[in-house]
């Protein structure tokens, strides 16, 4: 049994369709697919869209997710090679996450609205990361980051690299996973989604605001070798991570009281894994000692990490 069809030696019995095919068993997939075309001449898009995604299944439908992203980040790949800037895959995750994430909505068989919605909240937070990081990186010489990889990984490097490329497919694979979740959730718009939307324009303003005095702080040359405690970063020393794991929660408000829940939570409690143990707060923080010493020690001392809170007293 695959996907609904249960195919036989001699023949395809379908849940809908039943041809005989005699030896020739590649005419079973053209029969199923010419039949579900010649049904979709009396279906409407939306109901052709729903029995699509009803017949591929959330196995198959994951399976090209997968496929999507592993191809995405092969060509971010070659791009990295030709222009020798390693640091372009920043720049690509977030468009990773919202084209399947938005496949994901457009097949998805849950309510148009929600869909809808969350295609155009999924799609305009990557283009104001993805654009953000693009004009931060086309600034600047390729990140240390990847420059330290590759003298580490020398004449195997660009293998290594391929190797590396394809975890951050596997790492936008599992964000796009709540994106399915309420894609498949069928009921009306509710408050839960309006609070999902207040979220998503907290999460957007701050993670935008940062960015800015961040960006502000540094173009003033008198700031050189300080550290910026301005704004929202006197009481977070990383806000932007900081709003950048609140927007995560939009998706969870919107398939609250629902069985898809507990599949919105892996994102939120994904990226707070990464941004407070891996590769966020961890690399920030080392470089940013190293950099300008006491002066970052005391403000590790006075204010929190990653959660807003005000700060303690200095001294």
């Amino acid at each position: 049994m695959i996907s609904g069809y249960d195919f036989s030696c001699n023949g395809c019995i379908a849940e809908e369709y039943s041809v005989d095919l005699g030896q020739d068993k590649n005419h079973c997939w053209h029969s199923v697919v010419g039949g579900l075309g010649q049904q979709s001449d009396h279906l409407s898009s939306r109901e052709f869209i729903k029995r699509f995604e009803s017949k591929l299944g959330t196995p198959i439908l994951l399976l090209i997710g997968l496929a999507i992203l592993v191809a995405y980040f092969f060509v971010f790949w070659v791009l990295q090679y030709i222009i020798e800037n390693s640091a372009v895959v920043d720049v690509g995750w977030a468009i990773s996450v919202a084209i399947v994430a938005s496949f994901y909505c457009v097949v998805g068989d849950g309510t148009p609205g929600r869909r809808w919605l969350a295609a155009i909240l999924i799609g305009a937070w990557a283009l104001r990361l993805s654009g953000y990081l693009y004009f931060r990186w086309r600034k600047h010489p390729e990140d240390e980051r990847y420059t330290a990889l590759k003298e580490k990984w020398g004449k195997q490097s660009q293998i290594r690299m391929l190797r590396f490329y394809q975890m951050q497919a596997l790492g936008a694979f599992v964000f796009t996973w709540p994106l399915l979740g309420f894609a498949k959730l069928d009921r009306p718009l509710d408050s839960w989604d309006y609070c999902a939307i207040a979220i998503w324009l907290i999460a957007i303003a701050g993670g935008t605001l940062s960015d800015l005095q961040l960006q502000w702080f540094k173009q003033d040359p008198a700031n050189k070798g300080t550290v910026c405690q301005n704004g929202l970063w006197r009481y977070s020393r990383h806000p932007n991570y900081f709003f950048e794991w609140l927007h995560w929660w939009t998706y969870v408000a919107m398939a609250a009281m629902s069985p898809w829940v507990l599949v919105t939570l892996i994102a939120p409690l994904a990226m707070w894994f990464f941004l407070t143990k891996v590769t966020g707060i961890p690399t920030t923080e080392a470089r940013a000692v190293e950099s300008r010493g006491d002066r970052y020690r005391e403000y590790q001392r006075t204010t929190n990490a990653f959660f807003p809170w005000f700060p303690k007293q200095s001294g």
